[in-house]
C-alpha cells in the first residue's frame, strides 16, 4: 500500500531546479494520481516545462514521446 503522507510531503519539493513548482498540479503528481504510462509522462513533463527550462528543446522531446505512443498503440510509423 502507498504511504499518501510520503507522497505529499514529497510533491512540496524538487530536486534539481524549480521549474515544477509554480504550477497548481506539478506533473509528476498528475502522472502519478493518473497510473500514466511512461512515455505519456514524460510528454506531459516536457510539455509543461519548456517555457522555464530548455525552450524548444523539450519541445522536441515531448514530440519524440509522442511519437512513441503513436507506434506503440497505433502501429504507426513516424518519419
Amino acid at each position: 500500500m502507498t504511504n499518501k503522507t510520503f507522497f505529499t510531503n514529497v510533491f512540496n519539493k524538487q530536486v534539481g531546479g524549480s521549474h515544477y513548482q509554480d504550477f497548481v498540479i506539478q506533473p509528476a503528481d498528475f502522472v502519478n494520481k493518473n497510473k500514466m504510462l511512461f512515455a505519456e509522462g514524460n510528454a506531459i513533463k516536457y510539455i509543461c516545462r519548456h517555457s522555464k527550462k530548455n525552450k524548444a528543446e523539450d519541445i522536441k522531446k515531448a514530440i519524440h514521446y509522442l511519437e512513441m505512443i503513436l507506434e506503440r498503440d497505433y502501429k504507426e510509423k513516424v518519419d
